[in-house]
């Protein structure tokens, strides 16, 4: 599938902006950006998190994405920038009305929500995303799904890197006309997985299959 014109657009213009400053040294594609929202909930938890995943992506494919992820509001027009938003937290999330429209209008515009629960938001996030989609309800990808094959190969599914209620890691969608606009990473801590090693002590081969499954989820996201 073709990624939508306003990405395109967005895109080029960032690259185009990196590309003329005087203090860059290097083109990148396109920024990710980190959601911000109210209700109590830590959205800024795992600050290591998407830089190293960033580089890891950097180092290994084609697309190159700026180092540092930009923090971005629900109901702001900033968030029509990034293609890619990463939301995470433990604890409470609550939308407006007004938030909850705009974050609907960017999704289906070619916008792409990855929400990763860090423990402790699933029951949350699941009431407040039935503002932005009354609609529809999560359903559970398959493992044969192109996400789990993007760039790496998780014939099972999602890692898991944390274990917190010996339930297994789910990846869930919501999918708008065909397409996935949101996906969710429960019972599984990616972003923990993708933190400096010396905050969790995750062995190497847990930090790396948490960092591959997030290369494969961005990298899906910016084209499909």
């Amino acid at each position: 599938m073709k990624i939508p014109t306003i990405f395109l657009f967005i895109g080029l213009l960032i690259s185009s902006t990196f590309a003329q400053s005087p203090n860059a040294s290097a083109s990148f594609h396109f920024k990710i950006g980190k959601l911000k929202y109210d209700g109590g909930g830590d959205w800024y938890a795992n600050p290591t998190s998407l830089p190293n995943l960033i580089k890891k992506i950097n180092e290994n494919s084609t697309t190159k994405i700026a180092p540092l992820e930009e923090v971005v509001e629900v109901g702001g027009t900033q968030i029509f920038q990034y293609p890619y938003v990463y939301m995470t937290g433990h604890g409470n999330v609550t939308f407006t009305d007004a938030e909850a429209t705009n974050l609907r209008n960017y999704l289906i515009s070619g916008g792409f929500l990855h929400i990763d629960d860090n423990y402790g938001m699933d029951k949350y996030i699941r009431k407040e995303i039935k503002k932005v989609f009354p609609e529809l309800e999560f359903v559970e990808l398959p493992f044969s799904h192109d996400i789990y094959h993007q760039h790496y190969e998780f014939p099972k599914g999602l890692p898991k890197i944390h274990e917190h209620d010996g339930k297994p890691p789910q990846g869930l969608a919501l999918i708008y006309e065909g397409r996935v606009v949101v996906f969710y990473t429960v019972e599984c801590d990616l972003g923990d997985g993708w933190e400096d090693q010396s905050v969790h002590n995750d062995t190497p081969v847990a930090r790396e299959q948490a960092l591959q499954m997030g290369v494969n989820i961005v990298l899906w996201a910016i084209t499909n």
